[in-house]
């Protein structure tokens, strides 16, 4: 059985007592997404009192966020927990009863998660037409056996071949064509329905991996990601209460909101000339802005310094403060970085993590919700699956920008209609999301309207009443919705994103792995120049942290990834910190 471990946990709190007798190290994590939320949390659990969260947006949560419309809560961001065996989010849930008002219904067994278990997905073509449901059924059971082979590559370590070009969306295209023309038994009618249902299948994964195509996500890798066994679930009450739990144990003053980093100064301890000037915050000063971004409350004394010792990290805000630190946890997401990293960071990034940004991949799903008044669809349905059968033959999944809605794969009906309405929830991703982002609500309601009545072939459809999207592509603060692997790179560059700085050479790294870290042995894992005896005056450890769903090498793309990343950071430090004392006593 496959279980989620939490890296956060450990025997003894090294900093109470003062154990740590060179005074409180300052923390400063950027982001509070659940793996910024997670860090903190830990961290303050284990007696770090100088902690500092620092996030860019007007609120917590991330690519967690829960409107509410109505009656209804409605997720733009993560919507389901991904498994439930082990996984940290599920348990968290369940534990606060988040989950007892989620239906039969709601809770998905199926790999591709509908909102909704119940009844059946209604396939349609652009020319109005249902397509026969034991035509669905035989393609839908020929196209997940294919989908099964593309595990395999990873997890038995079979040989890519040239032809697939490493490519998931390659492969299975190529693969599943290759069969339904060689039936003898379908005629030719029904194979050109099968061979317009692979796209509209590629479309549906490459919204679940956010990829701007599915072609793009490499093959050799693909299989590494790991399902946590269990069903689908959704939190009735919006995602955003696990974020909420997860806030309730940090204390008002540690998160500033509306605060965003402009630069990253390390290794400023070891750096001639000295990096930029500062006044090192005292007692009393901690959160000297009182702004929007403060959130008051009693601050923590802050750790003084003898004034030729110097901070190894100075945090450079937006608004010009210079936040001084021994250590900070960068949680924000790979499409930032792959933006802002020559920026981002003085002195620059090393070269592996620069080259690991840029082999990851990141790409844009958002979500069109569409409120009726009135449901067109029958109670069976439980989606409308849009099949274009023009693309028959296409090998593609990208279009000019005035035809990007061709990129929407389908609705899903929400259930129960008790709790939501009448409501269509559409999926689109890639560069055509990007273009849909740019789009007035106006237009995007036209447009699939008109989609919805040609494709159900009823004119009469109405004009949704309102309208509801995400727009995560566009938004400077995430700059996409989660990681893949993209050909051409593997979970060695996420354990090469997840690695914390200094660290001059390749190593061991705790990393994304699940793995448990023992008591006194996270530090085996660091470089053997980032001595921990400061008396040596070698270069401090573990400056800069990395942590988020794409440092979590099984469990990237999750909100349980998430979590457990910000878990793992925490736990590189406290576990330093413990071995600093046990050194000294």
């Amino acid at each position: 059985m496959q279980s989620c471990e939490s890296s956060g946990d450990s025997a003894d709190d090294p900093l109470s007592c003062g154990l740590w007798r060179r005074g409180q190290p300052r923390v400063v994590v950027i982001g509070a997404g659940l793996a910024g939320l997670a860090a903190a949390k830990a961290l303050l659990e284990q007696g770090f009192t100088d902690v500092t969260v620092l996030e860019a947006s007007s609120r917590i949560g991330g690519r967690v966020q829960s409107v509410k419309l109505g009656h209804a809560t409605f997720e733009l961001g993560a919507t389901w927990i991904h498994g439930s065996h082990g996984n940290p989010v599920y348990h968290l849930a369940e534990a606060n009863g988040l989950l007892e008002k989620t239906t039969d219904g709601e809770r998905s067994v199926g790999r591709i998660s509908l909102y909704s278990k119940n009844g059946v997905a209604c396939y349609l073509t652009n020319h109005g037409r249902r397509i026969p449901k034991d035509v669905v059924e035989e393609f839908s059971d020929l196209y997940n056996e294919v989908y099964n082979l593309t595990q395999e590559f990873f997890r038995h370590d079979k040989p890519v071949n040239a032809e697939s070009q490493n490519s998931v969306g390659v492969f299975t295209r190529e693969e599943v064509r290759n069969r339904i023309r060689d039936d003898p038994d379908d005629p030719e009618a029904t194979k050109r329905l099968k061979l317009a249902m692979i796209q509209q299948y590629l479309k549906v994964e490459s919204c679940e991996s956010s990829s701007h195509s599915i072609d793009e996500v490499s093959l050799s890798a693909f299989g590494e990601w790991t399902e946590i066994p269990g069903a689908h679930h959704v939190i009735p009450s919006g995602f955003m209460r696990v974020v909420e739990l997860l806030a309730e144990g940090i204390p008002a003053h540690v998160i500033q909101l509306g605060k965003p980093v402009r630069c990253i100064h390390w290794d400023q301890a070891s750096a001639r000339p000295r990096g930029p000037e500062i006044e090192p915050r005292g007692e009393g000063d901690h959160n000297h802005d009182t702004g929007e971004g403060s959130q008051g409350g009693e601050e923590p004394r802050g750790r003084r310094r003898d004034e030729d010792e110097q901070w190894p990290v100075v945090v450079e805000c937006e608004d010009c403060e210079m936040i001084p630190a021994d250590h900070v946890i960068v949680t924000v997401s790979l499409g930032v970085l792959k933006r802002q990293y020559t920026s981002f960071f003085r002195p620059g990034l090393p070269t592996e993590k620069v080259a690991a940004i840029h082999r990851l991949g990141i790409g844009t799903t958002d979500k069109i919700f569409l409120e009726f008044e009135e449901p067109f669809w029958g109670p069976e349905c439980n989606s409308l699956q849009f099949v274009w059968e023009d693309e028959a033959d296409s090998s593609t999944l990208t279009y000019p920008p005035e035809l990007w809605y061709r990129k929407i794969c389908g609705f899903d009906v929400l259930y129960p209609p008790e709790r939501y309405g009448h409501v269509l929830s559409g999926w689109i991703c890639g560069e055509e999301a990007l273009v849909m982002e740019r789009c007035d609500d106006e237009a995007v309601a036209e447009i699939c309207t008109e989609m919805l009545r040609q494709f159900t072939g009823n004119p009469n459809i109405p004009k949704p009443r309102r309208i509801l999207r995400s727009a995560w592509g566009s938004n400077p603060y995430f700059r996409g919705s989660y990681s893949y692997t993209q050909v051409g790179s593997s979970g060695a560059d996420v354990e090469k994103l997840a690695k914390p700085l200094p660290c001059a050479e390749s190593s061991k790294t705790a990393h994304g792995s699940s793995t448990k870290q023992q008591p006194g042995h996270l530090l085996s894992s660091m470089c053997p120049e980032q001595s921990l005896d400061s008396k040596r005056g070698s270069i401090k450890p573990m400056q800069v942290l990395f942590s988020g769903e794409a440092t979590h090498r099984k469990y990237y793309s999750t909100t349980h990834g998430a979590l457990l990343s910000g878990q793992r950071e925490a736990a590189r430090l406290i576990e330093m910190y413990r071995d600093l004392f046990q050194q000294g006593t």
